[in-house]
């Protein structure tokens, strides 16, 4: 029992570990810090390595221009000296065609060529040919033309009718392309030089021949080039290829002719296929053409060593600034998963959110809606201020109401108020529509030609709707004709939008926005008394006065303050009922009555007040009649008005309380027992019990800390948990059952909330109470 209480505490430590570090926003940090760095990186690295390779690219091929320089000096040297010999042999006098011929003499010539032939070093053969003659002549003696080419040097082209040709019509130096000769039964790739006797003369009598290797050209090549691993080429003046040496690379025989037409200098040509680098240099003495091709990638084969050293930088740079990144991104981490370590705290599950930003995005998004939310709440909280308690003493609180919308400064505007009654008694949902829509209309609204903005305030009395009214000062007209053409102007807003029946209650306008309270209390008292009009008319607290009949000679307290003390008495406003206490008390006393009459007014005065206490209710009130009675002067009286006057307040206020805590608690019953229902939403509750949705929004969070659609929610959730622990129902069943009809939704937002999906939970659920159980 032990080791499986602990394992899943091991496993959750795992969990919250590993959720800390797979942070999308952490690995976005680390991710943009390492690009940073490694772009730049990657880019010097590149540009260091192009420059290292480029410059060793130079190096090499300024290197081959050099070397294949020195080849054709080599060369060059070479040919001169065949065709010094050559002069030399024009004007040796053993070598005329007498001597050659002369039975005696022709041995000297033999040896005079045996000698010329050893004295270079790349001939192979020398033979020396005169016009028109049917031999060639040798250091192996006389023979016949035709023999020798025939049998002695087989070329593989070169036919004998071609050979007797040249032979006899060379005027310049020639040299013929390698080609295989057969000689004694091996083949060997030779070139052919003719020179002819004498040279630069216009009628040369014979031709010297010089059999060369090709080996022995391409060994000089290569003892100069070294460790070259390109080819190489020798091209005539006329772009035939002289003698080619490839190592281990061909080139089609198109692309080689190319190479004849290049101009001195490194080029960088494609060619089958493959870029290479070509170096070339030409001959000023025979017009011959050097050329060596390379590869380009064997370039990089010869940088292993610089590319390895990079590489190894470049790596260890790589892990360095890894680890550093890693670093500033934890760094820069750490406060916003502090803020994310708060909020978890504070109830909110940000470690289930796998980007922050938009966690905190999507936070600020719901606190804005919010406010936006309550604003509407606050100002009409701050209105309910100022209805009840006039202009607050508190600056705060003064400055949130002028903040509301009164445009007009301190003194210079008048303030009433006036109190919407809806006459329909039975209400339907068109009905119910209607009066929110009107509600919403006038809740803030300027009406055009009187100046007037109106704010619509929700109080707790039902079927009534308080407006504040604000007019400008300015105007020529009397104040109670602009009274009235508000209330016509906001009588044809409502036509226009409704065709409920109502009643209008209008206080009197003051300049001083304190004393909107009082102008309250007489509006409420002006509707009271609306059963003396016609349902839905106009009642001004002005005109009650004229309902009156007419006083007599005596003095009596005026209809309208009576009224107006026992409205706010009603209302529970007891600074309004103080000062109107006060007010009616100096009033009396200034007035020079007789000892009964004045009895008569203090008791009548105090009807008023015993009244109210009896329609609240208050029957301890007049268990203490005599107490009350008992007064001597009007400052007794007073005094107890005033105490009377609170307890009453008192009572209003806690049976305003009573009645919305027993309407919250109806409605929480309801709740509780439709919850399931998938149609119940706030606005059928609202309409059910007949209140507003904002009104009804706002105290239902204030009765259960949780809005509506939250407080469904988790009743669903707790009935859907119930099931899935005592029933074997099916899943999309138990989510059908408690109101839900989306379950693919339903199980996603279960599993953001409890960790586990609801199949999970209920296996979890049966393993605990497997476990509990344990072994029978």
């Amino acid at each position: 029992m032990a080791n499986s209480a602990f394992k899943p505490s091991l496993l959750d430590r795992f969990r919250l570990s590993w959720n800390h570090f797979k942070s999308r926003l952490l690995l976005k940090y680390a991710f943009s810090y390492i690009l940073i760095f490694l772009i730049p990186l990657t880019g010097v690295t590149i540009f260091v390595y192009e420059n290292a390779v480029k410059g060793l690219r130079v190096e090499i091929e300024q290197s081959n221009v050099n070397q294949l320089n020195q080849v054709k000096s080599t060369i060059d040297n070479r040919m001169n000296e065949l065709q010094e010999i050559a002069g030399r042999i024009a004007y040796d006098k053993h070598l005329t065609p007498y001597m050659v011929k002369h039975p005696y003499y022709s041995l000297e010539a033999i040896q005079a060529l045996a000698n010329y032939k050893a004295s270079s070093s790349i001939a192979e053969d020398l033979l020396l040919y005169f016009h028109n003659d049917s031999h060639i002549y040798s250091h192996r003696g006389l023979a016949n033309l035709d023999v020798t080419f025939a049998s002695l040097y087989q070329f593989e082209h070169w036919n004998l009718q071609e050979l007797r040709q040249e032979l006899n019509e060379t005027r310049q130096p020639l040299v013929r392309p390698a080609e295989n000769v057969k000689v004694n039964s091996r083949m060997e790739p030779m070139l052919v030089m003719l020179v002819p006797v004498k040279p630069n003369d216009p009628f040369p009598y014979g031709t010297v021949v010089y059999l060369m290797k090709e080996s022995n050209l391409t060994g000089v090549m290569d003892s100069i080039l070294s460790d070259f691993s390109g080819s190489s080429y020798i091209f005539s003046p006329s772009g035939q290829v002289l003698t080619a040496n490839s190592h281990g690379i061909s080139l089609p025989q198109n692309e080689i002719e190319n190479l004849a037409t290049l101009a001195p200098g490194i080029h960088n040509l494609k060619m089958d296929g493959e870029q290479y680098s070509v170096v070339s240099v030409q001959s000023e003495e025979n017009g011959w053409t050097y050329v060596t091709t390379m590869p380009s990638f064997q370039f990089f084969s010869r940088v292993a060593h610089v590319q390895t050293l990079i590489l190894i930088v470049f790596c260890i740079t790589v892990i360095t600034g890894i680890a550093a990144a890693l670093l500033l991104a934890k760094r820069q981490y750490h406060p916003i998963r502090d803020l994310m370590d708060k909020m978890r705290g504070n109830g909110d599950d940000a470690s289930k959110l796998h980007n922050e930003w938009e966690w905190i995005r999507q936070t600020l998004h719901n606190y804005s809606a919010k406010i936006d939310f309550q604003e509407p709440f606050v100002r009409n909280q701050c209105m309910l201020l100022l209805l009840k308690h006039g202009k607050p003493d508190d600056p705060e609180i003064e400055q949130m109401i002028l903040n509301a919308g009164f445009r007009h400064p301190q003194g210079q505007g008048h303030y009433f108020s006036a109190i919407l009654s809806w006459d329909d008694t039975l209400l339907g949902d068109k009905c119910w529509q209607e009066r929110l829509l009107l509600q919403d209309i006038l809740s803030n609204v300027c009406l055009p030609g009187t100046g007037a903005q109106i704010f619509g305030v929700e109080f707790s009395v039902k079927e009534q709707f308080a407006l504040i009214i604000s007019l400008p000062g300015d105007m020529e007209k009397p104040i109670q004709n602009q009274l009235e053409e508000v209330i016509e102007a906001i009588q044809l807003v409502i036509r226009e939008h409704s065709q409920l029946s109502l009643s209008i209650g209008v206080g009197t306008a003051y300049r001083d926005l304190a004393r909107l309270n009082q102008s309250f209390i007489e509006a409420a008292t002006a509707l009271e008394h609306r059963i003396i009009q016609h349902s839905g008319q106009v009642t001004y607290f002005e005109q009650l006065a004229e309902l009156n009949p007419s006083a007599s000679e005596s003095f009596w307290i005026p209809r309208k303050s009576m009224l107006k003390l026992e409205q706010s008495l009603k209302q529970g406003n007891e600074s309004v009922t103080v000062q109107l206490i006060t007010e009616t008390i100096h009033m009396i006393k200034n007035e020079p009555l007789q000892v009964h009459l004045l009895r008569c007014i203090c008791f009548d005065l105090l009807n008023a007040f015993l009244r109210t206490a009896s329609e609240l209710g208050m029957n301890e009130v007049f268990a203490n009649m005599s107490e009350l009675t008992a007064f001597e002067t009007l400052e007794e009286l007073e005094s107890r008005l005033l105490c009377l006057a609170a307890d009453i307040c008192a009572q209003v206020e806690l049976n305003t309380k009573t009645s919305e805590s027993t309407l919250m608690d109806d409605i929480l019953v309801y709740v509780d027992q439709q919850f399931a229902d998938y149609t119940l939403s706030l606005e059928h509750v609202a309409l059910k019990f007949a209140i507003s949705t904002s009104y009804l929004s706002r105290s239902f969070k204030e009765k259960t800390g949780r809005n509506f659609s939250q407080y469904i929610w988790q009743r669903r959730v707790d009935e859907v948990m119930r099931l899935l622990e005592n029933t074997s129902a099916p899943l999309k069943e138990i989510i059908e059952q408690v109101g839900y009809m989306d379950a693919p939704n339903f199980i996603r937002k279960f599993k953001k909330e409890i960790g586990l999906t609801p199949g999970q939970y209920r296996k979890e659920h049966a393993l605990r109470a497997a476990t509990i159980k344990g072994p029978v």
